[in-house]
């Protein structure tokens, strides 16, 4: 019986993609810096996507992955500005972005008082958790869980043995990996996260990501409102 369940922010409950998307746009206006491009958010979710992979795979740091980011997409599309000015710009707008994913409030006022509710997300705690807020969806949580706090992150054992050990303290209850649900757009982080702790698992994949074989994911999704005929 699924007792807990724990949700990914970026890409899940809230569009981080969207953001980026209009960050880049009214950035490089800002700054003068190029007219955007579609093809630009391409070369940004490449080298985002693999800074956090080496991020979840212990090889760098959040402040390597700031530092270094858009310094790369600059590199790689030729543009000559300052990445590290261009990543403080990027961050407070993020700091304050909380478009949701469609669904998602509707979701969680379906899953509130049925399951104990966590978010569980890789990045800066008071940014994940300002943008909760922001998007009106902080009050749905008995817990928030992100990488900066925890001191680890997904899909690290030490991460999700560190939340379920709060949730433990948090409810007085033995709650065991298997009755726990995490919800995530991530394979890597979410999925392969989840199934390597025991836990139950479902993909939101509105994309059509391909899952790779022999990943035993329990449920796949393509809209956040399948998840009701689940849980």
């Amino acid at each position: 019986m699924i007792k807990a369940v724990m949700l990914d922010i970026d890409d899940t409950l809230l569009s981080f993609n969207r953001y980026v998307v209009e960050a880049m746009r009214l950035g490089f206006e800002k700054f003068g810096i190029a007219e955007y491009t579609s093809e630009m958010y391409s070369v940004f979710n490449k080298i985002n996507t693999e800074l956090w992979k080496r991020i979840e795979r212990g090889e760098i740091t959040l402040e390597e992955l700031k530092r270094d980011r858009w310094n790369m997409i600059f590199k790689y599309l030729g543009i000559d500005f300052d990445g590290e000015r261009f990543e403080k710009y990027f961050r407070e707008g993020l700091f304050e972005s909380a478009i949701p994913e469609e669904g998602a409030v509707d979701l969680l006022k379906y899953l509130q008082g049925k399951y104990i509710l966590c978010a569980a997300s890789n990045g800066p705690y008071l940014q994940q958790k300002n943008r909760l807020k922001v998007g009106n969806m902080l009050a749905y949580f008995s817990e928030i869980f992100v990488s900066e706090e925890i001191g680890s992150s997904k899909p690290s054992e030490s991460f999700f043995a560190a939340c379920v050990e709060r949730l433990k303290l948090k409810t007085g209850e033995d709650i065991r990996a298997d009755e726990i649900m995490m919800i995530g757009d991530s394979l890597s982080s979410d999925m392969e996260g989840g199934i390597r702790f025991g836990m139950k698992t479902c993909f939101y994949n509105p994309g059509k990501k391909t899952v790779p074989d022999g990943m035993r994911i329990d449920h796949q999704v393509s809209s956040l409102s399948e998840i009701k005929n689940i849980l």
